[in-house]
């Protein structure tokens, strides 16, 4: 199935205790369904100290699934993402405005 959110989308959290956060999206893991969001849904990790790192307390960005994100289209709004063919090319566009996604 083709992708309807890639890495470098900005988008909104549907669900979740961070719901209402908005993100960029900096991987996506299709086999799972999940996508790490830069800001959203941290966990602290506790590293101990090494020669090269410093230890304590570390954020890192836990995967969220894809079904609780949602596109920030141009208005700046949550919308749903399709598909239509323009000329041989097929392109995403958002569903509220009918704007196309990747020029």
């Amino acid at each position: 199935m083709a992708a309807k959110l890639k890495k470098g989308d900005k988008v909104v959290v549907l669900a979740g205790k961070d719901k209402g956060k908005e993100g960029t999206i900096s991987s996506v893991d299709p086999k799972t369904g999940k996508a790490i969001v830069d800001g959203v849904n941290i966990a602290i990790r506790a590293t101990r100290q090494s020669q090269t790192s410093q230890g304590g307390r570390i954020p890192k960005a836990m995967p969220i699934q894809l079904s609780n994100l949602s596109l920030i289209d141009a208005n700046g709004k949550a919308t749903r993402v399709g598909f239509r063919m323009e000329g041989d090319k097929k392109v995403r566009f958002a569903k509220t405005t009918g704007d196309v996604i990747d020029a």
